[in-house]
């Protein structure tokens, strides 16, 4: 037996129970993982709460799913199923996506889904989803967050100028050393009012959201004609249904992207894994790990996240790990 979160019930944080389970053994194509640093996400809450849907209960969480890649959870191989090749025990690999159940001291995973992870890369430390261009103005929202972190240091890696909101000057620093060349405290300015001053009126070529419904409609006209908005999170509520014409005003763009259906294929999840990789060996990309909780209190994280108490990361570490 070992131990794992585990959800009962939809609601708060309380929800999440630290129980004994039984793993087993890897079948065909299988291994068995144990798990050194998981990582937390916003779409852990929703399935916690029910905004998105777990197929049955109860359910393990765990399950980092978002357009840029952040790790579901990084561990080194203790099992593999008969006959598999490519893969031994004393492996350190990574995986992000489904299947969900992260949140455990071990588990059970397609050999198929999980990366091997560099030696030059940390066990706790993206791909743009819309293609970033030397001289493109960008928009992201909670840009110290882990997510928001590593948008801002791509993007300006990529020769764009980036403009992150945030809640307190304190993030603000933050989003600063991570590239933002403007910085709009939400609290105390109107995004769309300074975004219009910073860029002349004109408006930026892409937003990236992961808030939801307090932004979506201030994203929408922080846009330029022909811009891009990438909703991919919802934390403070789904956006209210958005019409067509709403769109047609500019001739918009918009995208909700899965992160699974940039990694179909085995050699996509190769590939993107690798590019993220790269990136954090050369330091183009700093992981920010500013929070770390034992997997036993995943509650009290969950609480902080909701709370907007954490910026960077915030990973899950299994006792012993």
């Amino acid at each position: 037996m070992v131990k794992a979160i585990r959800v009962h019930q939809l609601g708060g944080p309380e929800v999440l129970k630290w129980e004994d389970v039984e793993v087993g053994e890897p079948k065909d194509g299988e291994i068995k993982m144990k798990n050194k640093a998981i990582g937390l996400n916003f779409i852990d809450v929703y399935f916690r709460k029910g905004v998105y849907k777990a197929a049955a209960f109860p359910f393990t969480p765990g399950n980092d799913l978002q357009a840029v890649k952040r790790y579901g959870a990084v561990g080194v191989v203790t099992a593999v199923g008969p006959g598999l090749t490519g893969r031994k025990v004393g492996d350190i690999v990574a995986y992000a996506g489904s299947p969900m159940g992260s949140y455990a001291e071990e588990q059970i995973l397609p050999a198929d889904k999980v990366v091997p992870v560099p030696p030059s890369i940390d066990r706790i430390v993206c791909d743009l989803d819309v293609e970033v261009e030397h001289g493109h103005t960008v928009l992201v929202h909670a840009a110290a967050g882990g997510v928001g972190s590593l948008l801002c240091q791509w993007a300006n890696a990529l020769g764009a100028t980036v403009i992150g909101t945030v809640s307190t000057k304190e993030k603000a620093v933050q989003a600063k050393d991570d590239g933002c060349h403007h910085v709009i405290i939400y609290k105390e300015e109107d995004v769309v009012t300074r975004v219009n001053e910073i860029t002349s009126g004109q408006g930026v070529e892409v937003v990236y959201d992961s808030v939801g419904k307090d932004t979506f409609q201030g994203s929408l006209d922080c846009l330029k004609t022909r811009g891009y908005m990438v909703s991919f999170g919802q934390s403070s509520g789904s956006p209210d249904p958005v019409p067509l014409s709403a769109l047609a005003v500019k001739s918009l763009f918009l995208t909700r992207p899965s992160m699974m259906h940039y990694t179909i294929t085995r050699d996509e999840l190769l590939e993107t894994a690798g590019e993220v990789f790269a990136n954090a060996a050369s330091g183009v990309l700093r992981v920010r790990v500013n929070h770390t909780y034992p997997l036993s209190q995943a509650a009290q994280a969950h609480a902080d996240l909701e709370g907007r108490k954490t910026s960077g990361s915030v990973v899950l570490i299994p006792d012993g790990a």
